[in-house]
């Protein structure tokens, strides 16, 4: 086999689940990529951003559907598929930041959000759904449009918290998941979907080993340490 005949099997390779249903074996290698992020991010590792662009960028390919694989018939699911260049994006900021911050074990602290800063994400929460989903149902992505735009929104917002450091994005991530699993399912995403619900259970493990971690005593975090003068660099 040709290395290019080679790269377009995989490509198009699929995993039988019974009932005549099929998962593409893309979605589930990516979603792989997206739980060896989650942990990554769980244990405040600066790898966990590179490991979960790969899967972003095999996700990617899966949600704009038959745009790309006409013979699998699946539906397009724009929100989706522009969560994975935002996750890209955010995901290099965030990479910069946290190799910035990281501690002498390699991980960073975590810290809460100001109640201003809280009061901002639900804002652009809701807001940004209202605006977003109008756009997405021009173009043509799957119903309910609004489930869509609040995964897309509630995305770019958990991944942003992450970058900063904030606690509360995991709490994003259960919002998220609450809406995402049933949408993902209704759309014949199964990989994903079943990979959402887990996340479900992750994101509050994840919760509660952010908010003890905070609570140890650190000198270095994502925000200038008043125990560091400032221009002073710790060696």
């Amino acid at each position: 086999m040709e290395p290019l005949d080679w790269m377009v099997a995989l490509y198009t390779a699929t995993i039988p689940v019974g009932g005549g249903q099929e998962l593409l074996l893309r979605e589930v290698v990516g979603n792989a990529f997206g739980l060896a992020s989650a942990l990554g991010g769980m244990l405040r590792r600066v790898w966990a951003w590179p490991v979960g662009i790969v899967g972003n960028l095999l996700l990617l390919t899966v949600f704009l559907g038959t745009l790309l694989d006409p013979a699998h018939e699946m539906p397009a699911l724009l929100g989706q598929a522009g969560r994975q260049v935002m996750f890209i994006a955010v995901a290099i900021y965030g990479w910069v930041r946290w190799r910035q911050a990281r501690g002498a074990d390699g991980q960073i602290v975590p810290r809460w959000a100001s109640w201003r800063q809280r009061g901002a994400l639900v804002l652009v929460l809701v807001v940004g759904t209202i605006a977003i989903t109008p756009l997405f149902r021009v173009l043509g992505s799957y119903e309910p449009v609004w489930a869509d735009a609040w995964t897309f929104v509630g995305s770019l917002l958990a991944t942003y918290g992450m970058a900063r450091g904030w606690t509360e994005f995991w709490l994003i991530w259960i919002a998220v998941d609450l809406v995402g699993v049933p949408l993902l399912l209704s759309a014949g995403y199964w990989a994903t979907a079943v990979m959402y619900a887990f996340y479900g259970v992750f994101t509050l493990v994840g919760f509660i080993v952010w908010s003890r971690a905070r609570q140890k005593p650190a000198v270095q975090t994502l925000m200038p340490d008043p125990r560091i003068g400032p221009g002073r660099e710790r060696p």
